[in-house]
């Protein structure tokens, strides 16, 4: 494939060689990748220079279309434009969906922005100033309240943030407000929360009286403006829909997509709505169990805590031998082990409905698909299910052969040690290939 990757629109932080990189360093986020990258992303998001090296080898320019069918907080979309390719992303997590449209969104006057934030912090320091430091503070209402981890937040932060909040939102200018609403999210999580990433979310021990909240809030603004009076407008095309990756007839054009590069979520036992939980809940995106009800169910079917009753993705893999033999060796370890709880009588069931959601993806995917286009899916192979080994690109290669894809290849992104199996744990980069037809 030739080689056509377009310069940066940072020029100055163009890299022309690119040094060997330790296993360790081959997930992390190169420091001249910050631009639009870090205005908010997952903690596990995959690495910029790993969509670029892609990008060039699937040959695109500006006359192609890059899709991210689980785009996340939108690695593949930003980096897309920042090399002037038109890219659609989809994302069913409503906070990466937020967080994504925004990234990609230029066309903002970064002066105007620091003019209005900064109005918006003077405004809020002053009801600060006036409610005073001490009970009662603003909070949540209860059935929003209780859907955060435990000791997520302290009291006089939150307090805090939703007064700044309140401020962001009663504001009139529609053109900040969704920049200003996102570097919030970005500096509620950190330095102004108590949780901590591993790759687990999870709560520090000791939990913080007080925090910066509305500096903070503006050093995520200044960041942002900073990255916009780098590049001023970009006018590369950047959808994101707000959809489900395996439900793809109204969203996009037929034979429309020149490649996809995408990382869809593992089969493990991370639950990924609490990775955003704190700010969508916050923010409002979620509101009361209903509504997280809703937006698990709207999920890829990947870890037991999104499995539901009349879930039927396991039928696209009925006839698929080796998943239904993986399936049952986890049930029979549960039943060797004496492993009886809800969650762990899921495993089996989960593992079907993970592989048979992916096929039911890429069945839908086909007729949008060019003749030839590529496709990367970054995944990884798991033991989460009382060790047993899941050779997830192994098996996703199988499936895409079956519904017609041509397996370009499966390469090796980086290792990981799993505690647990006390293994090196493969990531790779499964490419497929779509030669047209059904």
């Amino acid at each position: 494939m030739e080689t056509v990757l377009q310069q940066s629109l940072f020029p100055e932080d163009t890299v022309t060689t690119i040094a060997p990189r330790s296993n360790g360093g081959a997930n992390k986020l190169d420091f001249n990748d910050r631009h639009f990258h870090d205005w908010y992303r997952f903690v596990l998001s995959f690495p910029a220079h790993l969509v670029r090296e892609y990008v060039t080898r699937f040959g695109l320019n500006e006359d192609d279309i890059i899709l991210d069918p689980f785009c996340g907080t939108g690695t593949t979309l930003v980096e897309a434009k920042l090399h002037g390719i038109p890219s659609i992303g989809i994302e069913a997590n409503t906070m990466a969906h937020f967080a994504c449209s925004v990234k990609v969104d230029w066309d903002i006057d970064p002066d105007g922005l620091i003019e209005h934030a900064d109005a918006i912090a003077r405004r809020a320091k002053k009801i600060i100033a006036a409610e005073g430091c001490c009970p009662p503070f603003r909070t949540l209402p209860e059935e929003s309240f209780n859907l955060l981890l435990e000791g997520s937040i302290s009291p006089l932060p939150l307090h805090k943030s939703l007064v700044l909040l309140n401020q962001i939102k009663k504001s009139e200018s529609a053109c900040c407000k969704r920049h200003e609403l996102l570097a919030f999210a970005k500096s509620l999580v950190s330095p102004v929360s108590n949780l901590h990433f591993g790759p687990e979310v999870g709560v520090q021990r000791v939990k913080k009286d007080d925090a910066p909240v509305i500096e903070s809030w503006l050093a995520e603004v200044e960041k942002i403006a900073a990255d916009l009076r780098k590049t001023k407008y970009c006018n590369t095309p950047a959808t994101v829909h707000h959809a489900d990756a395996r439900q793809l007839t109204a969203l996009l054009p037929p034979q429309s997509i020149s490649a996809v590069f995408t990382s869809p979520p593992y089969p493990n036992e991370k639950d990924y709505t609490r990775t955003t939980r704190l700010e969508s809940v916050v923010l409002g995106f979620i509101k009361n169990k209903e509504a997280l009800r809703a937006l698990k169910k709207s999920l890829l079917r990947s870890n037991t805590r999104n499995v539901y009753k009349g879930d039927d993705d396991d039928e696209w893999v009925a006839e698929h031998t080796g998943i239904q033999a993986l399936a049952t060796e986890i049930e029979k370890r549960r039943i060797a082990l004496g492993k009886t709880s809800g969650f762990e009588r899921q495993y089996g069931k989960v593992t079907k409905l993970y592989f048979g959601g992916m096929a039911r993806h890429l069945a839908e995917l086909r007729p949008f698909l060019r003749p030839g286009a590529y496709l990367g899916y970054v995944v990884g192979d798991q033991a989460s299910y009382l060790q047993v080994m899941i050779r997830t690109g192994q098996l996703l290669a199988d499936i895409a052969q079956s519904l017609g894809y041509r397996v370009a290849g499966i390469d090796l992104f980086r290792t990981r040690f799993a505690t647990a199996t006390r293994q090196q744990m493969r990531e790779e980069v499964v490419v497929l290939q779509w030669p047209g037809g059904q």
